[in-house]
């Protein structure tokens, strides 16, 4: 009976459900109550556990504390605790029970003598189970930290040393991160150096050998909550229950502390000037909202840019109505394992963040109690996204890590699992696509190329050169140098204003093209492009590009304000296409040089192998990374800078040849092949014959491939995508294309493919809603949400959703605008 059992009970657990969980005994699937009646008529699977957890209150006793337990409350099933819930005031219990559908005949659990010992054995099982999520990746996941053996009875010297708020260094050297204080003598040192070129020289484990201090809590880590504490005697992190005391003893007063990425900030000495405190309206008393709507997602370790898209998404009408809206058609549907369905988990996450069953107020008793005892508790628990995040980063070496991650990123990932999973033709995402135009004209013969492309969101540059407070800027920075010299606290940090207008001419600006091929004079040449809309999406995602690398090649970010508009008016930059007097390209490829070896040909229109950017792979190389990766990194950006390949490298890491020597990939087609190697060939649109192979090859039909590459410019990852975002051009579909080949040239038939579905209309837009990052990079910080509910805003942080008093629209990272009818 055991080899039958799953090694896992697929369960997610609302502590807040009245009904508890109904375990399938077949398939271990775990239903809510308003939801196991469905799973019975679809599978007409008749017995099912009925797992509950009860939280009571402990009776107290006359002098007010908890009594000792009079029974022994058994705990066996394996769900996390309620962590706004104090375990001195509360106590929880398990009940288990099998239930006999349709019936609901029950049985109580553990029952030897009424049950058959298989049955006993497999309920035994179900219980004993361990959560999924642990099981699935056990190193994503916090174990609980040992207490430190010297906590209790370590020794503080009083040597007078008190501890800044801030401009930390080294006392061994100039390092100003990763810094560490000692909590015997106060002393501030570095930790150790990391593979990624971060850390330090290890001088805080060199003065624990010299001086057998054992402790030490990081800087920059110190909240109310606790802060990150390290034991040299043990060599592990551990906790300190003492740390507020020991903190103290060096003039840091825990309470008023927050973690951030340079160092600590006072809320006392500098009220409302960290983005930390500014993006989450600290100091201010932020009233709870609750219903629908209202519901917040819990973090689950650095889960917070997951949270707050989802939060965006599902303010949207067309995302609610194409997932809640048809939330029985999705689940009565639904496959026999719905965990591995895209469409049920958006249902379920949509379901749960606006129907109000997880966002309820407290009751009056509850809010009085807090009043008496005159202590913080929590009321909004959320909904925990955990198999909904384990389903959209399957497979996916970022998301499906514990790490902190792009949001921006997240939001195109998504918008893809969308595209490839919609319902009929209904696609919700639909909402965001538009088509850009791209004008590269040749700068010596003036001549143009025009082209469109499809995407999501607006990319704005932060136009630094246009600060209107550069004076101010500049005695900042002078002032803040001198004050780390002289280890004062640093003034108050001044931002730069950057207008609005600055950014969006920015981005119309034309830029210059690299290694631009011109077909006119079939040579390399100088070119510029510029970007116009040749389409407006019905909501338009503006994304502030804040981050960059420094000279150091350690990312970071640009804290800057912005004056980001309500209403925003882009109609200016509606492309116009070819005009009056404009002379067009002519439609040549650069020539071709077919390779011996065609293992790799999966990409087209590459540089030349001998103009590979040396000093661009040996800023790769310092960094550690395989020397022949690095030669691949910048070929495929195609000589684009170290940045662009280095994100190429981050993406391509964990494939099995990415250390293997670079293989040179064919380019045009076989057909012209002859010829394109002695010189240029028109085309006539007509995709490489050996890129279209590539395509058929992986069992996509000819002419699915050909309209692709059509619509993309024979780019052939934008083409699988492509195909990927139409899955309605399937073979029976109206496009047919008739192709005749000839010795001189390749011509087809004038069809045109139909593009990109696209909701176009006016340019005028209204802001509803932006998300923010807190934190220096994209690799670590937090991300909170604000969107426009009702006529007011509303802060989205985690679990907490609270009516927003000051929103900060200056700092935003990803704007979401919806289009005004005209």
């Amino acid at each position: 009976m055991d080899a039958c059992l799953p090694p896992r009970t697929l369960m997610v657990f609302y502590q807040n459900s009245e009904g508890g969980l109904y375990v399938c005994m077949n398939t271990f699937l775990a239903f809510g109550r308003e939801h196991v009646e469905r799973h019975f008529r679809k599978t007409g699977q008749s017995v099912y556990m009925h797992l509950k957890r009860h939280v009571r209150e402990k009776v107290k006793g006359a002098s007010g504390g908890a009594l000792p337990k009079r029974r022994n409350s058994k705990i066996f099933l394996d769900l996390d605790t309620d962590d706004d819930l104090n375990s001195d005031d509360y106590e929880y219990e398990d009940e288990a029970k099998l239930v006999i559908f349709p019936d609901h005949y029950e049985i109580a659990l553990p029952n030897i003598e009424e049950l058959p010992a298989l049955v006993t054995i497999a309920c035994d099982a179900v219980l004993s189970s361990k959560s999924p999520y642990r099981k699935q990746d056990p190193d994503t996941w916090e174990h609980e930290l040992p207490v430190s053996k010297y906590a209790n009875n370590l020794t503080q010297l009083d040597n007078g040393v008190r501890i800044p708020p801030s401009g930390w260094k080294c006392a061994r050297c100039d390092l100003r991160e990763n810094l560490w204080l000692n909590l015997t003598d106060g002393s501030v040192l570095c930790g150790k150096w990391f593979f990624d070129s971060s850390g330090g020289n290890g001088h805080a484990l060199e003065h624990y050998r010299d001086m057998g201090y054992p402790l030490a809590v990081k800087l920059g880590t110190i909240t109310p909550d606790g802060a990150d504490v390290y034991s040299f005697q043990e060599e592990e992190p551990v906790t300190d229950p003492h740390l507020a005391k020991h903190l103290a003893h060096f003039g840091i007063d825990m309470l008023h502390m927050h973690g951030t990425e340079n160092g600590l900030r006072d809320n006392d000495i500098k009220p409302r000037v960290s983005e930390w405190e500014v993006i989450q309206e600290t100091g201010t008393k932020l009233k709870p909202m609750y219903g629908p709507g209202y519901t917040g997602l819990k973090n689950l370790g650095n889960s917070c840019y997951l949270s707050s898209v989802m939060q965006a998404i599902f303010s949207i009408p067309e995302f609610q109505r194409a997932y809640v809206g048809n939330l029985p058609r999705i689940f009565d549907y639904s496959p026999l394992d719905p965990t591995q369905d895209f469409n049920t988990q958006m249902t379920k996450l949509g379901h749960g963040l606006l129907s109000g069953q997880y966002s309820k107020p407290p009751v009056k008793s509850e809010l009085i109690e807090q009043v008496m005892k005159e202590e913080h508790k929590p009321q909004q628990n959320g909904i925990s996204p955990r198999m909904f995040k384990a389903f959209v980063s399957k497979s996916h070496p970022e998301f499906s890590s514990n790490r902190q991650q792009d949001a921006q990123e997240f939001f195109l990932h998504l918008v893809n699992l969308v595209e490839r999973n919609r319902i009929g033709s209904e696609n919700p995402s639909d909402v965001f696509r538009f088509l850009v135009e791209e004008r590269i004209q040749c700068c010596q013969t003036r001549k143009v190329r025009y082209t469109e492309r499809v995407d999501y969101l607006m990319q704005l540059p932060v136009a630094m050169e246009a600060a209107t407070n550069k004076d101010e800027l500049i005695a900042y920075e002078l002032t803040r140098r001198e004050a780390e010299a002289n280890r004062r606290p640093l003034p108050e940090l001044v931002r730069a204003k950057i207008p609005f207008s600055a950014c969006l001419q920015a981005f119309s600006e034309p830029e210059n093209v690299d290694d631009f091929w011109s077909s006119a004079l079939q040579a390399k040449s100088a070119g510029v492009k510029t970007s116009r809309f040749a389409s407006f999406p019905e909501y338009l995602v503006v994304q502030i590009k804040k981050f960059t690398f420094g000279l150091d090649w350690v990312p970071k970010k640009f804290d800057v304000s912005i004056d980001m508009p309500d209403l925003l008016d882009i109609n200016h930059l509606r492309a116009r296409g070819l005009q009056p007097g404009e002379e067009e390209l002519p439609d040549i490829s650069p020539p071709i040089v077919i390779p011996d070896d065609s293992k790799d040909r999966l990409m087209n229109q590459l540089i030349d192998p001998s103009d590979i950017d040396e000093s661009s792979v040996m800023q790769l190389a310092e960094m550690g990374f395989p020397l022949e990766a690095c030669r691949k990194a910048v070929y495929f950006t195609g000589n684009m800078g170290a940045e662009v390949a280095f994100n190429w490298i981050i993406v391509h890491m964990e494939e099995p040849d990415f250390a293997e020597p670079l293989t040179m990939p064919g380019y045009g087609g076989a057909a012209s092949a002859g010829a394109s190697v002695f010189g240029a060939t028109g085309l006539d649109n007509q995709p490489p014959e050996e890129t279209v192979s590539i395509i058929t090859s992986m069992g996509f039909h000819r002419n699915q491939a050909i309209q692709a590459l059509r619509a993309t410019n024979s780019n052939l990852e934008r083409a699988l995508d492509w195909i990927f975002s139409h899955p309605e051009f399937e073979e029976d579909s109206n496009f047919v294309t008739e192709m005749e080949n000839n010795a001189n040239a390749n011509i087809i038939s004038e069809a045109k493919p139909e593009g990109p579905r696209v909701k176009d209309g006016s340019g005028m837009y209204e802001l509803f809603a932006f998300i923010s990052h807190m934190g220096t990079s994209t690799m670590s910080g937090h991300y909170v949400c604000h969107i426009k509910k009702e006529g007011r805003w509303v802060i989205y942080n985690d679990h907490r959703v609270c009516a927003s008093e000051r929103p900060p629209k200056d700092l935003g990272y990803m704007y979401f605008y919806r289009r005004i009818p005209s």
